[in-house]
């Protein structure tokens, strides 16, 4: 599997305010997690919540690879709604946040330099909202929380494939470090995360959608393809960014659009 490290940055030497920002609160929420357990139950996404529009507050048993298992329930915010928001900053562990901060920091600098920092922000809460749509649309009845900023990154890396295919991203293969071109990275991804997504609508209700929620994946990732993707069309001349700046230095840029 690769494990990306870095991208091509050479050519970015502004802040991305938004990026960092999103980092930070990720961090403190998480922080806010650890001290507070019950804050994660209280305010992560729970389907039947969404669904019904009731807050769960009590304990439900739920039966998973013949075991019981219990789903602690504690109140949420008022609306319930606000959890949909909420869940976004919100992380099950160490292994967890990183992973879903490293792809942030590696892929969300571009992204954001090419939509302009409102349009990112507002692109990426649209990205983890469709996440959750598409997460609700499979378990819609569903006791299990689900929580996270990976739908709302997949999202990034669509809008990344799109707008910069051939950008080089450092990985990590068998303890080396290669360069190849994001296209070939965020595909395999994509490709994995579809496998796992409609995979698990095979699974037995009796699991409820425990585990790793792929198919929120797979609807941020989508969202984010089909907003860069008209974004692109719809663009009459390539908008002054850091990025089209360096295109206009350096020659030998190779540029897909």
């Amino acid at each position: 599997m690769l494990f990306p490290i870095s991208d091509d940055d050479r050519g970015i030497s502004g802040p991305c305010w938004v990026t960092h920002a999103i980092l930070l609160a990720n961090i403190v929420v998480f922080g806010w997690q650890v001290s507070h357990p019950a804050f994660t139950y209280g305010w992560s996404v729970i389907p039947a919540e969404i669904t019904s529009g009731t807050d769960l507050v009590e304990p439900i048993q739920l039966e998973a690879d013949g075991q019981r298992i219990e789903i602690p329930q504690v109140p949420g915010p008022r609306p319930i709604y606000i959890t949909l928001l909420s869940s976004m900053f919100m992380h099950g562990g160490l292994g967890h946040i990183f992973g879903n901060m490293l792809y942030l920091w590696i892929f969300g600098n571009n992204v954001e330099h090419r939509f302009g920092h409102v349009r990112f922000l507002l692109f990426y809460l649209a990205s983890g909202l469709a996440a959750t749509a598409a997460q609700l649309a499979i378990w819609p009845n569903s006791i299990v929380p689900n929580l996270g900023a990976s739908g709302a990154i997949s999202g990034v890396l669509g809008a990344y494939i799109v707008l910069f295919p051939r950008n080089r991203v450092n990985v990590i293969v068998f303890y080396h470090v290669v360069s190849i071109p994001a296209f070939m990275v965020i595909g395999l991804w994509a490709v994995t995360q579809f496998m796992h997504g409609f995979g698990s609508i095979a699974m037995t209700h009796q699991t409820d959608g425990v585990g790793v929620a792929y198919m929120a994946h797979v609807g941020g990732f989508v969202a984010g393809v089909v907003v860069a993707g008209l974004v692109r069309l719809n663009m009459k001349s390539e908008p002054d960014s850091m990025i089209f700046r360096q295109y206009r230095r350096d020659d030998r840029v190779v540029r897909w659009w």
